[in-house]
Formats: C-alpha cells, sequence, structure tokens
C-alpha cells in the first residue's frame, strides 16, 4: 500500500514540478533552471543524507558496471525534456506522453531483463492495458 502512495506522490511531485521549472525559464534559460533544479536537490539531498542516513559516500564509487553512475547525467536531460515538453504542449499533454513513454520503456525493461531487472514474461493484458492508455492520448489530444 506504501508503494502505491509513494508511487502516486511523486507521480504529482513531478507534474508539479514541471510546472514550476518551464516558469522558471521564462525569467532565465532552460540550462539555467535546470541548473538551479539540479543544484536545490542537491542541497536537499545533502541535508537530508547528514540528518537521516550518513552512510559512506565512498560506495557510489563501487558501483559495477559504472555506467550506472549516469543516472545525475539521465536527470539532467528529464529536467530539460520535461520542461520544454510542457512548454510546447502544456502540463496535461506532456505528462500523459511522458507516462506512457515510461511505461512502454519500463515493461520493455522488465520484457528483456535489462540493467540487472528481473526478465517477466510477456502478458497480453499488460500490451491491451498500454494501447487503452495510448488510445485515451489521442482521445485527449483531439479534444
Amino acid at each position: 500500500m506504501w508503494g502505491i502512495i509513494i508511487a502516486l506522490i511523486s507521480g504529482a511531485l513531478m507534474s508539479i514540478q514541471g510546472v514550476f521549472n518551464t516558469e522558471v525559464t521564462k525569467n532565465s534559460g532552460i540550462w539555467v533552471a535546470s541548473v538551479f533544479v539540479q543544484a536545490t536537490a542537491l542541497l536537499v539531498c545533502l541535508v537530508a543524507w547528514v540528518t537521516y542516513e550518513r552512510t559512506p559516500f565512498s560506495g557510489v564509487f563501487k558501483v559495477e558496471p559504472k555506467y550506472m553512475l549516469l543516472g545525475g547525467v539521465i536527470g539532467a536531460f528529464i529536467t530539460y525534456t520535461v520542461i520544454k515538453s510542457m512548454d510546447l504542449l502544456g502540463p496535461a499533454k506532456a505528462v500523459m506522453l511522458i507516462v506512457i513513454s515510461q511505461l512502454i520503456v519500463a515493461y520493455g525493461i522488465e520484457l528483456l531483463g535489462l540493467w540487472g531487472t528481473e526478465k517477466q514474461p510477456f502478458e497480453m493484458r499488460k500490451a491491451i492495458g498500454m494501447l487503452i492508455a495510448i488510445v485515451g492520448v489521442i482521445i485527449f489530444k483531439k479534444s
């Protein structure tokens, strides 16, 4: 149950953050806004780490394979693409397409067992669910 609640909060926060970040770009540039977002995220994470966790930072450098450390690089492009898509499409359309993309890619990762995930068998009901979601986006976009 907590997993569902946390996922719903995550989705809501991503939508709100996208709108906030898009507004920030109106008084700065998209990369300036992205730097600010990443820098403030760093500060929050450092405070949380010092306050609650204090696990050795050196553990990050023991991660194998090393390409798993690219999450921050990917995060920078996530920030950019969310800002740009919300600016071009508006929050609702952008988030719908972002979520559909996340769903399709995540299911593909599970099906192929990529990057340490447990390989899952193909399930027709999941494919149908994704198709229904895609049709929903098309219907929403036409309104």
